[in-house]
């Protein structure tokens, strides 16, 4: 589990394809500081195994499924990516509950800039829009935002300086694709909701 405050802005060393997965090896000083094999680390709000790690970088695999729904197969070795560690049982929750399990890729599709900060639409692949409402959460890129404008097919979000000075948005432009993942809690209403019409469910 993690909070999507992004601890670090690494850098993909490394990309090994192996067929249907691929091996990445990345950069991070702070985030491998105190990791170990088996440690979960998000990348790009992708939840991933440390298989090595040693002299401030670590290496992790990535399967077909999480290269299908993601956009970690497009990675190339110079890319900016935003890490963070699994979060401690007792920390603050400074972001939202984010599992790095991505829901799909958006786009993005306009961005505006101006001195206190950048406005960011993205287009939203199908099925999405209903997760998402005014003033709830979303992760992008592995970053906790708060909506400022939802729809069916699109959504807005602000980012304030230190936000764009840290992660990798500070750098993406329209026509870029981003991860995403919606609200988990918004999934269990959901199921919840559907279980009590339709007396689906395990727990009828």
């Amino acid at each position: 589990m993690f909070t999507g405050i992004v601890e670090e802005l690494g850098e993909v060393v490394a990309v090994e394809d192996r067929g249907e997965s691929a091996r990445l090896r990345l950069r991070g000083p702070l985030v491998t500081g105190d990791v170990k094999h088996g440690d979960s680390i998000a990348v790009n709000g992708v939840c991933l195994t440390v298989v090595d790690v040693a002299d401030g970088e670590f290496t992790a695999d990535v399967i077909a499924e999480t290269l299908s729904r993601s956009s970690l197969g497009a990675l190339a070795p110079g890319s900016r990516v935003n890490l963070e560690r699994a979060m401690a049982l007792g920390a603050r929750l400074d972001g939202h509950l984010v599992q790095g399990h991505v829901d799909g890729t958006g786009t993005i599709s306009a961005r505006t800039d101006s001195d206190s900060g950048t406005d960011i639409t993205v287009e939203l692949p199908p099925g999405l829009g209903k997760y998402l409402v005014e003033k709830g959460s979303i992760t992008v890129d592995g970053i906790s935002l708060t909506v400022v404008e939802a729809t069916d097919g699109h959504f807005t979000v602000s980012l304030i300086p230190t936000t764009l000075a840290l992660t990798t948005l500070g750098h993406k432009q329209p026509g870029e694709p981003v991860n995403l993942e919606v609200d988990v809690l918004a999934k269990y209403v959901e199921r919840l909701l559907g279980d009590r019409t339709t007396g689906t469910g395990a727990n009828r």
